[in-house]
C-alpha cells in the first residue's frame, strides 16, 4: 500500500529528541515524529500526595497532565480551562502516560516526593499520546541524573526506558505510526506501550465500526514490537551522547531508523 508520506508499512517516521528545551524543569525533551512536535517536562516537588500520607503508604508518586495547545491543531483547540473542565481524552492520555512511567519507575528508591509530568503538544499530526510517552521516558531519565548529580537519592529509581508507537488497520493493511490522515481512515486504531527488553506496559486497540482478524491483530503486534525497538534504539544514541545532558539544538541526536527516514534538525523546521 502506498503511504501518503512515502513510507512502507513497517516504518516510522523520522524520530528526534532535544534535551533540556525548558531549563527550570528538572528534566525536559522535545520530541518530533514526523509532524508531530511534544514537549515534554517533569518537575520535582519534595511532597507526597495527602492519600500516601493518609494510607502510610512509602516511596515516592509520578503523575502526568497532557494537553494540546491550541494551536497544534488546524482550527484552533479550545483550552480545558476556557471550557471550565478537563476533556475526555485528555484525562484517558495523561493516565496512559502516568501507568506507562511508572511501570518502569521504582518508586521506593524514588523517596518521599513527587514527580510531575507536564506534555504539551505544540504540532498534532497523529501520534502524540505515543510520542508523549517516548519523550517522558528519557525527561524522566534526565530528571532522575539530576536528583543523582544533587545527592538527593543514592541510586537511579529508572529501572528500564519505555517508548510507545500506534498502529492500525488501513484500506485492510496494517501499518505503523499513524500520521493524523492515515488515523482518520483506520478501520482499526491500536495503541501500543513497551518496555526496553519488549514487554508490555499496555495494549489499547479497537475497531472502527469494523472488526479485525486474529492475524491482523499479531501482524499489528509485531510492527508495534520492532517500531518500539527502533524507538529505544533512538533514546539510548541521546543517552549515549557524552553530553546528554545538555540541550542538543543544532545537531540530530537519534541515528535514521532506516535510509529512508533521516532525521529531522529542528532549527530548519
Amino acid at each position: 500500500m502506498h503511504r501518503s508520506d512515502g513510507r512502507t508499512p513497517d516504518q516510522i517516521r523520522p524520530i528526534a529528541f532535544e534535551l533540556n528545551i525548558a531549563p527550570h524543569a528538572s528534566g525536559s525533551v522535545l520530541v518530533a515524529m514526523g509532524n508531530t512536535r511534544v514537549i515534554c517536562g517533569v518537575m520535582i516537588e519534595e511532597v507526597v500526595p495527602r492519600w500516601m500520607k493518609d494510607q502510610g503508604v512509602t516511596g515516592g508518586w509520578l503523575t502526568a497532565e497532557y494537553s494540546m495547545l491550541p494551536y497544534s491543531t488546524i482550527t484552533r483547540k479550545q483550552r480545558d480551562i476556557a471550557r471550565g473542565r478537563l476533556d475526555g481524552r485528555s484525562s484517558e492520555i495523561q493516565r496512559l502516560i502516568g501507568r506507562s512511567l511508572r511501570s518502569v519507575i521504582d518508586l521506593e528508591k524514588l523517596g518521599p516526593r513527587t514527580m510531575w509530568i507536564d506534555c504539551d503538544v505544540l504540532q498534532a499530526d497523529g501520534g502524540t499520546r505515543t510520542a508523549a510517552i517516548t519523550g517522558t521516558s528519557l525527561a524522566v531519565t534526565v530528571a532522575c541524573k539530576k536528583l543523582l548529580d544533587d545527592k538527593k537519592i543514592a541510586a537511579s529509581p529508572m529501572r528500564k526506558l519505555v517508548a510507545a508507537v500506534s498502529a492500525g488497520v488501513v484500506e485492510g493493511n496494517a501499518m505503523v505510526d499513524l500520521n493524523y490522515e492515515e488515523d482518520k481512515a483506520a478501520a482499526v486504531d491500536f495503541n501500543l506501550v513497551a518496555t526496553e527488553d519488549g514487554e508490555f506496559v499496555e495494549i489499547q486497540g479497537s475497531g472502527e465500526e469494523a472488526t479485525f482478524t486474529q492475524g491482523q491483530l499479531e501482524e499489528m503486534l509485531a510492527l508495534g514490537r520492532n517500531a518500539i525497538a527502533q524507538l529505544i534504539a533512538a533514546q539510548r544514541n541521546v543517552l549515549g551522547h557524552p553530553e546528554w545532558g545538555e540541550a542538543q539544538s543544532n545537531d540530530p541526536v537519534a541515528p535514521p531508523l532506516s535510509s529512508a527516514t533521516g532525521i529531522p534538525r529542528f532549527p530548519s523546521e
